[in-house]
């Protein structure tokens, strides 16, 4: 019989605890938690706050004596532990009365995760400033706004919780802005996927402050004055923290267990950290990137919670390993959904790829469901991969209804190694209230093979901006352009090209705009065989431009 030390609960420290249970009956298995819960669905804090989620029991996802019954694990919460001897195999724990022992272990886990990031600015330490991190901090946020009447909040950062704490607090009634200090939120999305979702927060009555970030807060007794660097002032009730994380793994490093510069605990594909028998997942390690091949921080709970299975694995003697993390997440904005699996294009830029030599991308809108059938709503995708085509680095997709499901199908497809030809090969469900013949999944195969091809050329979301000398062909029939119109754009719809192509000039570069783009596509096969070459599709057509504009 062994024994297993693990420091932490929540996703990956009692998923391991779990699974070693199932896997060895005999293991003695001490989990130590510092906090009330060892076991808590963090991701619906902000929800709980929103009162879509009523019940607070509902996030409490294993209790306390739950696992004791169940799992016959020795739990132990409200016991921090504040060191680790490698060589004598021992965790020093400090319980709640401020008593001090020592625990011996055969196999240790540090699964301790991460803590909100707080900046060194003026004030932050007033008790206006919350962050969102346990469901001590959901307790206090609620309380707060109930016993102090608060009408209106500053939300610091445009993140994942930042996000969905705007959403559930505009719920509620109070006013709410968002500051952000990169020019977008959800640093995951490429810009211009990122500004579908900025137009939409606004369209909710949340207002949005973008590249400008906190200097300082001043409590003035009645209200929290927000000091932005820009010198702009902002007065609210409260504040909620929420501009990142950072990894919980000082005692790993006073271990002199092998970290990154950030912070993340460097383990191997089994989870195993520099010192023997001892391991570490969640969101206080670096992994391997699943994409690219380096390596990379991903504080999410779905890795987080394979990774204590497979400590399990192998403290249990079955060869597990962990192939990296692809970085797949969804997040509901409103009304809209956000996702995105694998790296974004601003990542290969960064990482030196560059376009139309390393990687292409094609950007597609299409319908959630067949157009014909009621309630059909846009669907943005965004496909990023290799020049030949055989390997996709990443996808995102932006819509109302459907953006889950596709960016899981591509998600999957990636981890199996399909190229861009077997997405345009799926074989998906087809029903007119869930897709089309043709699924969103599907027509992204289809348009890259087209690029790669040389079929067609896209341009850039932004080109009718930043290319003067391009002029807009617009293949749209008249009555649409009653809604909206392109100033100096030549109009003539699809159906006339072949017949007035004359009135082109073939010295000219075209960006064809229709709907959605597949007007714009057809057109531009029509130009190219009649020799305009010169052409690009503008992607997404109107229904995009005016999502972001």
């Amino acid at each position: 019989m062994g024994k297993t030390v693990i420091i932490g609960g929540v996703a990956a420290g009692a998923s391991c605890a779990a699974r070693l249970r199932r896997l060895k009956e005999e293991e003695e298995i001490v989990l130590l938690e510092r906090g009330e819960y060892i076991s808590y669905a963090n991701c619906g804090l902000p929800y709980h706050v929103g009162e879509v989620i009523e019940e607070r029991d509902n996030l409490l996802v294993m209790k306390k004596q739950v696992m004791v019954n169940r799992f016959k694990i020795d739990v132990r919460d409200k016991s921090e532990a504040i060191g680790i001897d490698t060589a004598k195999k021992q965790v020093t724990i400090r319980e709640a009365s401020g008593n001090e022992y020592q625990e011996s272990y055969d196999n240790l886990l540090i699964a301790t995760g991460s803590s909100p990031y707080r900046p060194n600015v003026e004030g932050i330490d007033s008790d206006k400033v919350k962050s969102l991190w346990t469901v001590s901090d959901t307790d206090e946020i609620k309380g707060y706004i109930k016993n102090h009447g608060a009408k209106s909040v500053v939300v610091i950062g445009g993140g994942f919780i930042g996000l969905e704490m705007a959403e559930n607090l505009h719920q509620l009634g109070l006013e709410v802005t968002i500051v952000q200090s990169p020019k977008q939120v959800m640093k995951q999305l490429d810009f211009e996927m990122a500004k579908i979702l900025h137009r939409n927060i606004e369209k909710h009555g949340v207002k949005l402050i973008l590249e400008d970030g906190v200097a300082g807060f001043s409590d003035c007794g009645d209200h929290l004055t927000i000091t932005l660097r820009s010198k702009t002032e902002l007065n609210a009730d409260f504040a909620v923290l929420s501009i990142g994380v950072r990894a919980n793994s000082d005692i790993a490093k006073e271990a002199k267990i092998a970290v990154n510069e950030d912070g993340g605990i460097v383990v191997d594909d089994r989870m195993r950290t520099s010192a023997p028998c001892v391991y570490a997942a969640g969101d206080v390690v670096e992994v391997k990137d699943y994409v690219l091949g380096g390596r990379t921080m991903v504080p999410l709970a779905g890795p987080a919670n394979k990774q204590g299975r497979i400590v399990a694995d192998n403290i249990a003697g079955i060869a597990s390993s962990y192939k990296g993390t692809q970085g797949s997440f969804v997040i509901q904005v409103f009304d809209f959904t956000a996702s995105s699996t694998g790296v974004n294009e601003k990542t290969l830029i960064a990482k030196g790829y560059v376009k139309g030599k390393d990687y292409e991308t094609v950007f597609i809108t299409q319908n959630s469901h067949a157009g014909y059938y009621p309630g059909a709503k846009p669907l943005y995708v965004k496909l990023i991969f290799s020049m030949d085509g055989k390997k996709i680095y990443g996808a995102q997709v932006v819509g109302q209804e459907g953006a889950d499901k596709r960016i899981d199908t591509i998600a999957a497809a990636m981890q199996f190694g399909a190229s861009v030809k077997d997405l345009a090969n799926l074989e998906l469900a087809y029903a007119p209230p869930y897709s089309s013949a043709k699924d969103p999944v599907n027509m992204a195969g289809y348009v890259a093979e087209n690029v790669i091809n040389g079929y067609v050329r896209l341009a850039e979301w932004n080109e009718l901006e930043t290319n003067q000398d391009a002029v807009v062909l617009d293949v749209r029939e008249k009555p649409e352009l009653q809604t909206f119109a392109f100033d100096g754009a030549i109009h003539i719809p699809l159906g006339q090209l072949r017949d007035r192509i004359g009135e082109l000039d073939r010295g000219k570069e075209y960006i064809v705009m229709c709907g959605i783009g597949v007007r714009a596509y057809n057109a531009s096969r029509i130009l190219a065989q009649h020799g305009i070459t010169k052409t690009k599709v503008y992607p997404g057509g109107v229904k995009y431009y005016r999502a972001i504009h």
